[in-house]
């Protein structure tokens, strides 16, 4: 007989492995964050008690977590997403393997265990941003956006370099270190590209940060969206909330470009190049990071 998986007698604390479990080679010390498909925790290897981030791979709308931690699929009808899910998980410790450098989250090594995949990673300090816009504990200048901004853009330069895409560049995947530097997290929407017209697989979308040609079943993917997700950043820095969405802003005069709202308090030069990273047809953006590099070396 199945197993019947009642979400609304299930135990909370189940969603989360708990303090001092041990898998592989590592206790769990604590949660860091969660989504709809994976969690991220704080753990230390037994060995040298050393500190790192475990991501674990657990789509909450296919998967749970049983009694014993072993992660199972709902239903029959999302065992073939929740196996599908499971070896793209894989494939991106595979690539985020290759992909070294500091302002790239460090990933160590990945296992199996609990019927789903973990990937380890090194534990860097810091906030992200997405915690910083909420809580409104920036202290916004242009040296601010040039430092947490270049940064980032060092990073995803390696990326495209590698022929590779982020593609879910947003505030909580940008977590902010001592002196603004920044750290990009979470490659779970990583593409490789130039791709064809028909998308190799969905993708993963985030109101207010994902352009439109992401939206499009046929839209044509390249360094210019990351870009517009790197636009789309700046700009909830500025306003303390996300963007509308890409498709929301076609044809619609009522989010005025940043040259306007923010005339006189930043750089002319900072705010023409958040509306330009924005622009919402892909050929009116920078068309590579190190297009939008040259420019952001300009407000400084």
């Amino acid at each position: 007989m199945a197993e019947y998986y009642d979400p609304e007698n299930y135990p909370k604390q189940w969603n989360y492995l708990q303090t001092g479990t041990i898998i592989d080679d590592y206790m769990i010390e604590r949660e860091l964050a969660h989504g709809g498909f994976s969690s991220v925790y704080l753990a230390r290897q037994l060995q040298d008690q050393v500190q790192v981030a475990i991501k674990e791979y657990l789509p909450r709308k296919l998967a749970h977590r049983t009694w014993n931690n072993q992660v199972v699929a709902n239903s029959e009808e999302s065992k073939r997403l929740f196996a599908h899910g499971r070896s793209l998980f894989v494939e991106e410790a595979k690539v985020l393997a290759t992909l070294k450098h500091p302002n790239i989250v460090d990933v160590i090594s990945f296992f199996q265990a609990n019927a789903t995949v973990y990937l380890v990673m090194t534990y860097d300090y810091g906030i992200t941003l997405d915690k910083l816009i909420q809580h409104k504990q920036i202290n916004l200048s242009d040296q601010w956006f040039v430092s947490v901004f270049g940064s980032l853009l060092n990073g995803l330069h390696t990326i495209h370099e590698q022929k590779f895409l982020h593609l879910d560049i947003k505030p909580a995947n940008l977590l902010i270190r001592p002196g603004n530097d920044t750290l990009l997290l979470d490659f779970g929407a990583i593409q490789a590209f130039p791709l064809a017209t028909e998308k190799a697989k969905a993708h993963i979308l985030t109101k207010g940060f994902s352009p439109i040609e992401q939206y499009a079943a046929k839209g044509i993917l390249a360094p210019y969206s990351d870009i517009y997700a790197v636009g789309a950043s700046m700009r909830a820095c500025l306003d303390f909330n996300p963007p509308p969405q890409a498709p929301e802003r076609v044809d619609n005069n009522d989010f005025l470009p940043a040259q306007k709202a923010y005339a006189g308090q930043f750089s002319p030069r900072l705010l023409e190049i958040i509306d330009w990273s924005m622009a919402i047809s892909a050929n009116d953006r920078p068309q590579s990071v190190a297009e939008l590099q040259a420019a952001l070396a300009e407000v400084v």
